[in-house]
């Protein structure tokens, strides 16, 4: 599939597929007029249009003038979107991406028709300011498709392919895991409010806190027990802090968080 003009259609532009525009504009992947996003009321994309950016309340005729189609409504949405473009996806000519958690590449095929390339892409919210840790997999796609779903996907953060049986522990991991990691962080600058510290101090210093600690596993290839092994020493205020938030089941109550989303991320679909 050739994709020199990259006519991309976002089908469903919320936060993801409207932060993915943006970033692909960014990072010259293609122009505002190369990208089409959709929208049930359009006014509401009145300013993306100022900026180049073509929109449209129509997904059919959006689909069928691209040659790349990203899926980025709800779940429950998606039966119907995928009746609205039906008969204007071309397998020969189209890609299709989807962001929905909780649906499988079959799933969508079986709507679709089943010569149809489809990639799945788990991105996170930090994709609006280019950070996302992003999962792709697919259980037909050809390398050349992986690779240009890769690379759009790398204009907004980090990229990593997994198998598509592990894409809804992906959501869990990368996608809930942003709002577990910031309630660690308001966690902490509450407990700075407790010990002297003003409410927006104390977050200032717990974000930062918390962006180096993880800028140090990522930049240095380490691991968090050698990282944690650097700041413990024996009777210290360290290991009396960390045994205490383990005594009270800090590492438990993470692991247990993570398995139930990845639960609940695997029904999204079948209970709508």
């Amino acid at each position: 599939m050739k994709t020199e003009t990259k006519r991309t259609a976002i089908l469903g532009s919320g936060n993801i597929g409207m932060s993915l525009a943006k970033g692909l504009v960014k990072a010259d992947y293609c122009k505002p007029a190369d990208i089409t996003l959709t929208r049930r009321n359009v006014q509401r994309l009145d300013t993306v249009s100022a900026q180049g950016f073509q929109v449209s309340s129509d997904n059919y005729a959006a689909a069928a003038g691209a040659s790349i189609v990203i899926l980025a409504v709800l779940p429950q949405q998606l039966d119907n979107l995928l009746e609205q473009i039906d008969g204007a996806i071309d397998p020969a000519k189209h890609l299709v991406i989807s962001v929905i958690s909780g649906v499988s590449c079959a799933d969508i095929r079986a709507k679709l028709g089943s010569r149809v390339q489809v990639v799945r892409a788990m991105p996170n919210t930090a994709i609006a300011i280019g950070e996302s840790m992003t999962c792709v997999a697919s259980d037909n796609a050809e390398a050349e498709n992986i690779a240009e779903v890769t690379k759009m996907f790398e204009t907004v953060g980090s990229v990593i392919k997994i198998n598509e049986d592990l894409m809804t522990a992906a959501t869990a991991l990368c996608a809930c895991g942003v709002a577990f990691f910031l309630r660690a962080v308001r966690a902490a600058s509450q407990g700075g409010v407790e010990i002297g510290f003003h409410a927006d101090e104390a977050l200032r210093m717990a974000a930062q806190t918390a962006k180096g600690a993880a800028s140090l596993l990522l930049q240095q290839n380490s691991h968090p027990e050698h990282e944690i092994d650097k700041v413990t020493s024996p009777k210290g205020c360290t290991i009396a802090g960390l045994n205490e938030m383990e005594h009270n089941g800090f590492s438990s109550s993470m692991i247990k968080g993570i398995k139930l989303s990845a639960q609940k991320a695997g029904e999204l679909y079948t209970n709508d």
